[in-house]
Formats: structure tokens, C-alpha cells, sequence
């Protein structure tokens, strides 16, 4: 009887409305909604600007985080129709959408085409400088998909100029002064992200690294753990530098245990857990890293809306 039901199920049509929802689900599971994380670095120009309780100026900032949202999520559709034999081949990767044959490439194509338009459209309406950055963030992402991410030291150095656009739209649409701070703290934190993720995804998948990315062939955990030394000590350098000659109270000090111990804490995830190599992961799933960020977060807050 129940196996009689499956094969009348089986041979029951799937509804128009039910196979629409069905591919836009998988338009949505490809577009990687858990990486959108990385867009809330378009608030920290409201943020610091001293912004974040003018209602405009706060819709604005949510807007531009939609619209890279957007974006983001057509460049990874584009990135998976580029890699989809390479994917195919891959003991994880074969399970996304497009590799396992869930998403036709003709849904995907379609889909990453209206992203893309929908999500410039959306720049260029509100702002001309916006809509500027946003299409270079989309050509430079375009060009680390089909060149960059197997050049050595480039790739990593894009990904964080990538983060850079992201903070400059956020001070562009809210058309407040930009701080060369808020640039260079992005693009190193940025950088040794990038860089951690290359080390734990070169020691976690050891042999089997080409064969997920190429490029970790040209790197080495030697190599790697000095460039991170840089970068992390760069990167509380300069933030440091800049709670004390940014012009804001000299209170803005106290946020620089957060900034380390949220440096030190991804760099442990990296080396004793499995979601070491992936920010938005630690972003969502380890609970001291969420706990220091709101307080990072509520401390800026406190520190330059009552203390100014």
C-alpha cells in the first residue's frame, strides 16, 4: 500500500507555482545567503560617522546592504556556472544546485542576469558614485571568478579590496566624509581573513587542496603564518592609531580588546575547529565571537553617541 502511494505521488505533475518556488529556493541556496555577512561592513561608515540614529541615513545604509546583497549573490551563481565541471568533480562541491543538476543552467543564467541588472539598477537610482562602486565591485569579483583567484598573493589581496568597496559604498550612500581609516582598517582586518581561510583550507583538506582550489598549491603554512603575523599585527596597529587620532573621544580606546581578542578567537577557530576558515560561519555559529562583536559593536555605539 505505502509503496503503491510513492508511485502514485511519484507520477503526480508538479504544479507551475510549486517547480517557480522550487527554483527560486535553489536560485536563493546558490546566491550563499549565509556570505551576506560579510555585507554589514556597509554600516561601519554609518556607524563611525555618527550616523546610525538619523532614520534616512540608517534606510540608506540597509538599502545599500540589499543591493550588495544582490550582487554578491549573482556573482556566486556566476561563479558556479563557470565552475560547474570542475564542481561536478568535487566530493562537497558536486552538491550544490548547479553541479547536481537541481538548477538548470539556463534558471541560473537567467537568474544572475536579473541579479546583476536589478542590483545596479538599484545603485545607479539612488546615486551615480554608489552605482560607480558597485559595478567595480562587480567587475573585480568578476575578474578574481575567471582570473585572479589563481594568481598567488593577488588573490587574497583582492578579496580584500573587495571589502574595501563594501565600506565605501556604505560612507558614498550616506554621502558623509570618509575617513582613510576606516579604508585601511577594513582592508587589513579583510586581508587576514582572506589569509587565515588559505591556511586552514591548505592544513584542513592537505592532499586534497588543488583539487578544491588551485592556487593553494602555490602556498605553504610557513608561508602563510608569517604573512598573518603581518597582517594581524598591521591590523590592531592601525586600528589602535585610529581610536587616538581620529578626532573621536579618546574613549574609543577601550574597543581595542574587542578588535584582539576577535583576531586572536578566528585565528583559534582556524587552527582547532572546523569553522575557523570561514567568517561568516564563526559569525553565526560561535558564540564568543558573537558575544565580542555586540559588545565591540554597543561599545562604539556608547563611546560615540554620548561621549562625542
Amino acid at each position: 500500500m505505502k509503496l503503491q502511494t510513492r508511485i502514485e505521488n511519484a507520477e503526480m505533475p508538479i504544479s507551475p507555482v510549486v517547480a517557480k518556488r522550487s527554483v527560486l529556493s535553489l536560485l536563493l541556496k546558490t546566491m550563499r545567503p549565509k556570505q551576506w555577512t560579510k555585507n554589514l561592513v556597509v554600516f561601519a561608515g554609518l556607524i563611525f560617522s555618527q550616523q546610525a540614529f538619523i532614520t534616512g541615513n540608517l534606510m540608506l545604509a540597509v538599502y545599500a546592504f540589499f543591493v550588495f546583497c544582490l550582487l554578491s549573490g549573482a556573482v556566486y551563481l556566476i561563479n558556479d556556472l563557470a565552475d560547474v565541471k570542475k564542481d561536478r568533480a568535487h566530493p562537497e562541491k558536486k552538491k550544490r544546485p548547479i553541479a547536481s543538476g537541481q538548477l538548470t543552467v539556463s534558471a541560473a543564467v537567467t537568474g544572475a542576469a536579473a541579479a546583476t541588472l536589478l542590483s545596479l539598477a538599484g545603485a545607479f537610482v539612488v546615486d551615480m558614485e554608489f552605482g560607480l562602486i558597485a559595478l567595480t565591485y562587480f567587475l573585480t569579483t568578476l575578474s578574481y571568478t575567471f582570473k585572479l583567484k589563481n594568481v598567488v598573493i593577488i588573490d587574497v589581496i583582492v578579496i580584500a579590496i573587495g571589502f574595501v568597496f563594501r565600506a565605501l559604498a556604505g560612507v558614498v550612500v550616506i554621502d558623509v566624509s570618509l575617513s582613510p581609516w576606516l579604508l585601511v582598517c577594513t582592508f587589513l582586518l579583510a586581508l587576514f581573513l582572506a589569509l587565515t581561510k588559505r591556511r586552514h583550507e591548505l592544513v584542513l583538506l592537505d592532499t586534497n587542496a588543488i583539487s578544491h582550489r588551485r592556487i593553494l598549491d602555490e602556498y605553504s603554512p610557513a608561508m602563510l603564518d608569517q604573512m598573518i603575523s603581518v597582517a594581524t599585527s598591521s591590523t590592531v596597529m592601525a586600528y589602535s592609531l585610529y581610536t587616538f587620532t581620529s578626532g573621536h573621544p579618546v574613549y574609543l580606546m577601550a574597543t581595542i580588546p574587542f578588535v584582539i581578542y576577535g583576531i586572536f578567537r578566528y585565528q583559534y577557530l582556524a587552527h582547532s575547529k572546523d569553522i575557523g576558515g570561514s567568517p561568516e560561519s564563526a559569525l553565526l555559529k560561535d558564540l564568543p565571537m558573537v558575544v565580542n562583536i555586540l559588545l565591540w559593536v554597543s561599545t562604539c555605539l556608547v563611546i560615540l553617541y554620548m561621549f562625542e
